[in-house]
């Protein structure tokens, strides 16, 4: 069996989730246990990627806060979504495949999970754009499509730290986030042997996490720098 930990965050504010996601990372070397961590949200927001301009993000949604991921991708609306991120260590398999492998492979795991739901979902086979930089506008190759709409997306930063795969989902029908994060977690033990654990951030996670959130994601000279 592989040990991975599980981290149920509960609805937290949108800085504060960005913080979580790129502490996790960072704790990786130390931690050497994959995490799979499910969240929600305080208030309606949006997370824009990385690399993206915020002049433009700033005129493209009308949610607020506005806050950049420490991923790449697009503007993601959240409010009544469902949020998760998977991280795993340097040295773990799914830290040495390719972006577009990782990103087929955690996509095929939400298949699984939603048709344990009896939801039937595919893989996009390609590419359909329509507006520029808006991640449930259009689709990229292996998002997660019912019939043919995107439910589910997620962007990704690889380092010398780990991986950090943080993704979201549209719920296609009426049915609840613990019973989506029941299907997440019963595939992993199915198809990845998991064992999970429950995870609770020691002392220095959550010191780093508050310093990420009021030096960093909480700031305007963050999310405003391009």
């Amino acid at each position: 069996m592989n040990s991975w930990l599980l981290l149920n965050s509960g609805q937290c504010a949108a800085a504060f989730n960005m913080a979580l996601d790129e502490a996790l990372l960072a704790a990786m070397p130390r931690l050497q246990k994959p995490v799979l961590r499910f969240y929600g949200w305080t208030e309606p927001a949006a997370t824009f990627g990385y690399f993206q301009k915020f002049s433009e993000v700033e005129r493209t949604v009308h949610l607020r806060p506005l806050i950049r991921r420490p991923t790449g991708g697009g503007i993601v609306p959240h409010d009544a979504d469902w949020t998760y991120s998977a991280i795993f260590p340097p040295g773990h398999e799914w830290h040495s495949l390719k972006a577009e492998e990782s990103y087929r492979r955690i996509h095929d795991w939400l298949r699984l999970a939603f048709a344990e739901l009896k939801i039937e979902t595919e893989h996009a086979p390609c590419c359909k754009k329509t507006l520029p930089g808006q991640c449930f506008v259009g689709h990229e190759k292996f998002d997660l499509l019912w019939h043919g709409k995107k439910i589910a997306g997620a962007a990704q930063r690889r380092n010398k730290s780990g991986l950090l795969i943080q993704g979201s989902v549209q719920p296609p029908v009426a049915r609840t986030r613990a019973d989506f994060a029941a299907a997440m977690r019963g595939v992993a033990e199915k198809s990845f042997a998991v064992a999970w654990t429950e995870f609770l951030p020691d002392a220095d996670l959550r010191h780093h996490v508050t310093q990420l959130l009021e030096e960093k994601f909480s700031q305007p000279c963050y999310n405003e720098r391009r």
